[in-house]
């Protein structure tokens, strides 16, 4: 399960981002955008991520996990299709090969949300 691995390396880099921040904040969301075409199991790294959380700085966080689905482009038939993954990944419309992948394979960090100290406190904003 290399998702476990992957929530290690995501954990690991928001905490250097968490560890350079001058009042280190309380973490809320943890946004990813992950693609269909990455292989990657969203409901075992949101497992992985409520596990390996506790105890951390992260421990009340939450990892919201955003799909990007898999979208190819034809250069034969000058088309972006959506092939099916594990299934069909030539050209619905001419079966030529997969080759031009425009989205799907993305896995990456989009935003941090953090709780606003200053009214968590009372603070006046």
């Amino acid at each position: 399960m290399h998702e476990t691995d992957m929530t290690k390396a995501l954990i690991l880099t928001v905490k250097d981002w968490w560890e350079s921040q001058p009042e280190r904040p309380q973490v809320d969301k943890v946004h990813l955008i992950v693609g269909k075409f990455t292989c990657v199991e969203p409901i075992s790294l949101q497992f992985s991520f409520d596990v390996q959380k506790q105890n951390t700085f992260l421990e009340n966080a939450t990892l919201v996990i955003e799909e990007t689905p898999l979208i190819a482009f034809c250069h034969s038939c000058q088309q972006e299709y959506m092939p099916v993954v594990g299934l069909q990944y030539g050209c619905s419309q001419c079966n030529a090969p997969m080759e031009d992948i425009r989205s799907g394979r993305e896995l990456k960090i989009d935003r941090i949300e953090c709780v606003d100290m200053a009214l968590e406190k009372g603070g006046i904003f």
